[in-house]
């Protein structure tokens, strides 16, 4: 056996055992086929092709055939949230408090991240204009700048948005990066309406907005997000498609660092008006960070309980009953 073929063997355990038992040496010897001469490693290209197709496979075995649709979906609500809120804060940003406030600023932007949501409007302008390729680029360059406004304002002395507005945020667009590239158009102008009502809601607030938008609008942010998305669960699932019910379990990790301040003051104990401490801050968002990304594996394995508890079902492979 070549060190390709092992290498290739390797990744072939993304596939569920019966799987590669049944065809895994005609999928190595495909790809053994049309790999180049003298090549030693799997490209790039093939390693992820093997890694989706098992993937796909192990959803299939587990009934989960409509998680990575539900993940799509919860894709769009994310990318038009974090666009609505990329609106608002690019027009806070343009209002930065007068100078005898004695508050440091960007001038003439309040912080640093105005780069941030400029990244994140043209993220929402090119979902309409150029999906696929270039939108995954723009999202994946937003993250990165609300990362980097995140990690490097402070290193370089400048003023940026508080961690309750930017690590949301940065949540928010991990998952948009699932985005489908072929959506219809009014599902592609969704990101770009929502932006533009940012904007528009935006006026009349100033740059002290930021300290009430971590109490109240991410919160209420975060409640339409999953309110939304509960409506959508129940509508599809009357139409027996369970792609809404995997897009809320999708959308619980950014909802709940959207309502960070929320579940912390509750932890406080401290009722309608929360002022949690910052280490109970802290807590609830670790929690939430921590817990949020398991709940999506964990739904697949309790799907794949119920469907092996349930004998009527019919087989995910092949439609058969067993």
């Amino acid at each position: 056996m070549s060190k390709l073929e092992r290498r290739y063997r390797h990744l072939l355990r993304a596939y569920p055992p019966d799987y590669r038992h049944d065809r895994g040496d005609e999928i190595v010897g495909t790809y053994l086929d049309l790999a180049e001469p003298r090549r030693r490693w799997p490209s790039l290209a093939d390693a992820a092709d093997l890694v989706r197709g098992g993937l796909r496979q192990r959803l299939r075995a587990a009934g989960a055939t409509d998680l990575i649709p539900g993940v799509r979906l919860a894709a769009l609500l994310a990318l038009t949230t974090a666009a609505f809120l990329a609106g608002f804060w690019t027009i806070v940003e343009q209002s930065p408090p007068p100078a005898e406030a004695g508050v440091p600023v960007l001038d003439p932007f309040v912080s640093t991240g105005i780069v941030a949501w400029l990244a994140w409007l043209v993220a929402a302008v090119l979902v309409l204009v150029a999906p696929g390729r270039p939108t995954w680029v723009a999202i994946a360059v937003a993250v990165v700048a609300t990362v980097a406004v995140l990690l490097a304002s402070p290193l370089a002395g400048l003023p940026r948005p508080p961690l309750l507005v930017l690590v949301p945020q940065a949540a928010l667009g991990v998952l948009a990066l699932a985005v489908d590239g072929h959506l219809p158009l009014p599902a592609r102008a969704l990101p770009i309406v929502a932006a533009a009502g940012g904007y528009v809601f935006g006026h009349g607030f100033y740059w002290d907005a930021y300290r009430w938008s971590a109490e109240q609008l991410l919160p209420a942010t975060g409640a339409v997000l999953l309110g939304v998305a509960v409506l959508l669960a129940v509508g599809l699932a009357m139409r027996r498609d369970w792609r809404g019910g995997w897009a809320v379990v999708a959308l619980l990790t950014p909802v709940g660092l959207l309502s960070v301040h929320i579940l912390a003051g509750a932890v406080d104990g401290l009722g309608g008006a929360p002022r949690p401490t910052y280490p109970t801050l802290v807590g609830a968002a670790l929690t939430v960070g921590l817990l949020g990304p398991a709940l999506l594996p964990a739904a697949v394995a309790l799907r794949r309980r119920i469907g092996r508890s349930n004998p009527g079902e019919p087989c995910p492979t092949c439609g058969t009953r067993r």
